[in-house]
């Protein structure tokens, strides 16, 4: 039978049809802004001074097309939406076929993980492995877990796991596990080590992040639309936020599955071919990714030059460049991930991205990339960078406002101010409301689609959908500022040099936060609102209640950022139907089984405390099991020099007669992946008579004596 639909059959000149659409919309609501700013600025006869005013214009009607751009993407999503779009990658399969007879080619599924909780990593990645054996198509995949850890209990925690995993699901030969010696190129670089080693033995991959869980049927389909689909390089899926547990994590997901479809479906309208890489629950074409998608080293250091930080991006660039298509599989049931717990742990993340994004603008006049690419790499530098400017706008005319008012030029009640600029109030509020209702109705849209889809019992039902809706809302208005500010010092620290460092993402809840940090992280924004508002209120009491909303985000961030990180508070609101999404109500099987298993692990008996910091080093040399697991996944060397030989030595006797806190990190990963030394230690540790080991070891081996009954070996289940 004849397959539905393939891309090839995307006619260009409809594709250009929808692009000038789409940018025309975005052309008009941008003029229409851009005149009634020209109207304000230059009231009154023309002269020649008034040019200089030009960049201020211009700088405005950037950042109003950047707002623009996204509600345009929204509009034309809920066009397609109603009316269906035929130029969709997902009905390259018909509904009609079942997964048995689906065409696939050989595919590798790889997550590289960096010190993530190892519990998360193989429950997902158990979850994932059994929902594509239910398909009937296992065969066709193997699994792979790409370690760039480098704290020595996570590494033996991932080993033991592996280990169990491969028992349990008889998966020896099927999943492998591959931890590095050096971590060259933090993730990408991961990555290009799988491909050089074992790429070439496979014809698609599959990415997935830590924190990525995906379903059988999604992953066959994948890559059942890249067989079918022989020109398409990179098909991305469109993850959803689940498992979120504080206030924080349950906000962004029901924002993000609820406004996300009108999005997704417009992207999708006008990306066609020519759509973006997000780095994870994706497929990839193996051979062109390998021979085109091998990223260029930036002129000059970090952070602006080097390595880029943030390669999805590019790569999907370089793929297109090739003349790969990149689609986006943006209606494809069953594609997860998970989103970070609290605000500052978004924030840490969004430090990383926003080195990555900046760097881009080396790339934006890099030859022959396509100019919808361009327009990606763009959007991306201009998701951060906005943020600054938006404040510059801010406090210049709230400076100037001041200076007028103090020498009584400006009633605050009936002007404000663009910068210097005396702007009558009434027609100021019309640009501030044309702005509102293009970051607000979006939103407003949304809603009122589920509604009429009959999908409000999926959301808690017609009242708590809306109720939940307009808390979002609120909670968003007061976030926004704050956002603003982290993204304002990101940019700042970066244009002065000082790039970040590869930091482990946090994924897990807790009940009690981190005070200390909030405190000390949103001290400055406090400070700044309070100044801020204080100044406002006393110069011009009118113009404060104009800043009002702002100023409330940042002079509550500490206790906003606290209260919204509670895993308690998220779990109440679940309670009481707020915030709930159907990924929630209707869970796909796959995301119930690593809830329940998750639990599971959860119960395992955590190490006591005076042995917690290093019990993977500890599991590593005094249990034969582990050991023998980890010496065995080691790379055999050749002996050293005489003085590297010596080092080691050195450095077991101080290990074992002064115990493992005497010995910095370094030190026990050197040891770690040295093979002979830890032969050695298992075997010198079980001879060595008790008075030369360090009450460290000693208490050691009296727990593993102990509660050998029980299998804290497994450290796993």
């Amino acid at each position: 039978m004849p397959t539905a639909f393939t891309v090839e059959q995307v006619d260009k000149t409809r594709v250009s049809r929808r692009r000038a659409t789409f940018f025309s919309l975005i052309f008009l609501l941008t003029a229409l802004a851009a005149w009634f700013m020209a109207d304000l600025l230059w009231q009154g006869p023309f002269t020649l001074a008034r040019v200089a005013d030009l960049p201020l214009l211009i700088l405005f009607t950037i950042l109003f097309a950047h707002v623009a751009t996204g509600f345009c993407t929204a509009l034309l999503g809920l066009y397609v939406i109603n009316r269906g779009d035929t130029a969709r990658i997902s009905r390259t399969l018909r509904d009609d076929e079942s997964l048995e007879k689906l065409p696939l080619g050989s595919t590798a599924i790889v997550m590289p993980v960096f010190n993530e909780d190892p519990s998360r990593i193989f429950e997902g990645l158990r979850a994932i492995y059994q929902s594509l054996e239910q398909t009937g198509r296992l065969d066709e995949f193997d699994f792979f877990i790409l370690s760039d850890s480098n704290d020595p209990n996570r590494w033996i925690q991932e080993e033991v796991a592996w280990a169990e995993l491969c028992k349990q699901l008889n998966g020896f030969g099927r999943i492998f596990y591959r931890k590095r010696r050096i971590s060259l190129n933090k993730k990408s670089g991961n990555v290009a080590d799988f491909l050089r080693r074992w790429g070439s033995s496979y014809r698609y991959m599959v990415v997935l992040d830590a924190d990525s869980i995906m379903t059988g049927e999604s992953i066959v389909k994948l890559v059942a639309m890249m067989e079918r689909n022989p020109t398409v390089g990179i098909l991305q899926t469109a993850p959803r936020v689940v498992n979120g547990v504080t206030l924080y994590s349950r906000l962004q997901q029901f924002a993000s599955r609820l406004y996300g479809p009108l999005f997704l479906a417009g992207l999708n309208y006008w990306h066609q071919g020519e759509s973006n890489f997000w780095g994870h629950n994706a497929v990839i074409r193996v051979a062109p990714f390998m021979e085109h998608a091998a990223l260029p080293e930036l002129p000059g250091r970090e952070p602006f030059g080097g390595r880029i930080l943030s390669h999805d991006f590019v790569e999907a660039a370089l793929l297109r460049r090739a003349g790969w298509k990149v689609w986006l599989a943006h209606d494809l049931e069953g594609s997860f991930e998970e989103g970070p717990p609290t605000l500052i742990d978004a924030a840490k993340r969004d430090r990383r991205w926003c080195q990555g994004n900046l760097q881009h603008s080396w790339l934006l006049t890099a030859k022959n990339l396509h100019p919808v690419n361009r327009f990606h790499l763009f959007q991306g530098i201009m998701g951060y960078v906005s943020s600054p400017i938006w404040l510059l706008f801010m406090l210049v005319s709230t400076l100037r406002l001041f200076a007028r008012v103090e020498d009584g030029t400006v009633d605050p009640a009936r002007y404000i101010m663009i910068f210097d600029h005396v702007v009558p109030v009434p027609q100021a509020l019309a640009l501030f409301g044309l702005t509102m209702t293009l970051i607000f109705l979006p939103k407003v849209l949304s809603v009122g689609l589920v509604l009429k889809h009959g999908r409000a019992a999926a959301y808690g039902g017609r009242v708590r959908l809306v109720l939940s809706a307009l808390l979002e809302t609120i909670a968003s208005t007061l976030l926004a500022p704050i956002n603003m500010m982290f993204h304002s010092k990101f940019v700042t620290y970066i244009l002065l040099g000082q790039g970040v460092n590869w930091v482990t993402q946090q994924r897990t809840a807790s009940d009690d936060p981190d005070w200390r940090e909030a405190i000390i992280t949103h001290s400055g924004q406090t400070l700044f609102g309070l100044v801020w508002g204080a100044s406002a209120y006393i110069l011009a009491p009118a113009f404060f209640w104009w800043l009002s909303p702002v100023l409330l985000g940042l002079v509550l961030s500490a206790p906003l950022s606290i209260l919204l990180s509670r895993a308690g508070l998220g779990r109440r609101a679940r309670e009481l139907g707020l915030f709930l999404t159907p990924d929630e109500t209707e869970p796909a099987p796959v995301l119930t089984q690593l809830e329940q298993n998750l639990e599971e692990c959860y119960k395992h008996m955590l190490p006591i405390r005076e042995l917690r910091r290093d019990f993977g080093l500890m599991q590593a040399i005094l249990d034969p099991y582990v050991n023998a697991v980890h010496v065995s996944l080691l790379r055999q060397r050749r002996p050293g020099s005489y003085s590297v030989r010596r080092y080691f030595v050195e450095l077991r006797r101080r290990l074992l007669a002064d115990g493992p806190d005497k010995l910095t990190t370094r030190e026990k990963m050197a040891l770690l992946l040295d093979p002979e030394s830890m032969n050695w230690l298992h075997e010198q540790l079980w001879k060595l008579p008790a008075d030369q080991l360090s009450p460290w070891w000693r208490l050691a081996m009296r727990q593993y004596n102990v509660l050998t009954a029980t299998p804290v070996t497994a450290l796993y289940r």
